[in-house]
């Protein structure tokens, strides 16, 4: 399972990181940081999520009121 966060999306809410840690404030930049995220396009990072941090990672994605973090299963279908 794999997470994607579009940076440039993120309003700074951190929502995301009250449901997962891997989600880090930035109060600087007033956004959002995904911890070991790579940055696969202009600010969007992807990182895999640990077994133990999958309803973690689904519960991040679900509150962040921009929809800036998708979780994809292991076929890469979008689930959150």
């Amino acid at each position: 399972m794999k997470v994607r966060f579009d940076r440039e999306t993120c309003i700074g809410m951190f929502q995301c990181t009250a449901e997962w840690d891997a989600f880090e404030r930035n109060e600087t930049e007033g956004k959002a940081d995904l911890d070991g995220g790579v940055e696969t396009d202009p600010d969007v990072f992807e990182r895999e999520i640990p077994e133990d941090a999958e309803l973690d990672a689904k519960f991040a994605a679900r509150a962040c009121p921009v929809d800036a973090i998708e979780v994809y299963d292991d076929e890469g279908e979008k689930i959150v």
